[in-house]
């Protein structure tokens, strides 16, 4: 039987909890709020709105992972394949006494990791290669302690959950400004449901991004924190971060944009743009918010 996240060596994280609690409910909120207009503008097209919303958010939690690893190029492989990392992930659930994940590398020079998974079952780690040949082997086992945080603190599966909405109300955004719902209509009504619909998508859809954005950027500090405490090597995390943000700026412009949709997966953040605006939306913390937490955290340690 897989251990449960409470048999986890993990320290737990009470504000993590909370924040992911409060962004549940409030977009569990938004999202009745946003299907209740959708039903009162689009009165006759009801079950239509209700079964797509169904669907869309059935995808949404049981294959979103599947989907993000294949965008990412994520490959599994075997432990005869790969038995650094296979070693580097076994040290690290043997501290943790979890189960292990599915192991995965992504042919990709740019130095990143992610991990997705709605449960410790369904759980895939996945590191690039441009990751493997610039980290020491105690960097790298920081990395994957960072990335499986995320999985023994169910915080994957929470945002995968909390980004369904936006997906919704985005879409709803864009069927209703090209598929040309109402042009043909001469009805008041209709020409008001036409304005309303993309409107009401657009508020929700930034309501939405920006919750999740926030609950984002503290699961980053609350997954440092913990690989930081488990591994008791703060600074070997910390010099992994720093190595990986400084490469960023070698990348070529076009990885870095393909990769910059998958922000709230990987380790570490791609921009494009140092100007970028996905800088004041980032869904991580910055580089030196990390850094002065694992200096307090390594000082704590040498304290004790």
């Amino acid at each position: 039987m897989p251990r449960s996240r409470s048999h986890s060596r993990y320290a737990p994280d009470r504000g993590l909890t909370t924040r992911m609690v409060t962004t549940m409910f409030l977009i569990g909120l938004l999202y009745v709020v946003f299907v209740g207009v959708l039903l009162a503008l689009l009165k006759n097209a009801w079950p239509v709105v209700l079964l797509f919303a169904g669907i869309l958010f059935v995808a949404q939690f049981w294959f979103s992972d599947r989907i993000a690893a294949f965008s990412m190029g994520a490959r599994e492989v075997t432990p005869e394949q790969a038995p650094g990392l296979h070693g580097s992930v076994d040290r690290v659930c043997a501290l943790a006494d979890m189960p292990k994940p599915r192991v995965a590398i992504a042919d990709s020079d740019l130095p990143n990791a992610f991990a997705t998974g709605r449960n410790e079952r369904t759980a895939l780690v996945c590191v690039t290669t441009g990751l493997l040949r610039r980290l020491e082997p105690e960097e790298l086992e920081g990395v994957l302690a960072h990335e499986l945080s995320h999985v023994a603190h169910r915080d994957v599966a929470v945002m995968t959950i909390a980004s369904f909405l936006g997906v919704l109300a985005g879409f709803m955004t864009r069927a209703a400004l090209y598929t040309g719902l109402g042009r043909t209509s001469r009805d008041s009504s209709t020409a008001i449901v036409v304005i309303l619909i993309p409107l009401v998508s657009a508020v929700v859809y930034v309501i939405s991004f920006l919750l999740t954005r926030l609950l984002s950027r503290y699961r980053e500090l609350s997954a440092d924190r913990s690989a930081a405490l488990l591994t008791g090597r703060p600074s070997a995390l910390a010099s992994a971060l720093t190595k990986v943000t400084g490469e960023m700026a070698r990348i070529p412009t076009k990885d870095l944009r393909r990769a910059e949709p998958f922000n709230a997966f990987w380790f570490a953040p791609a921009f494009s743009s140092r100007e970028s605006l996905s800088r004041l939306l980032s869904s991580h913390p910055t580089l030196e918010q990390r850094l002065d937490q694992l200096g307090r955290i390594s000082a704590q340690l040498g304290r004790a």
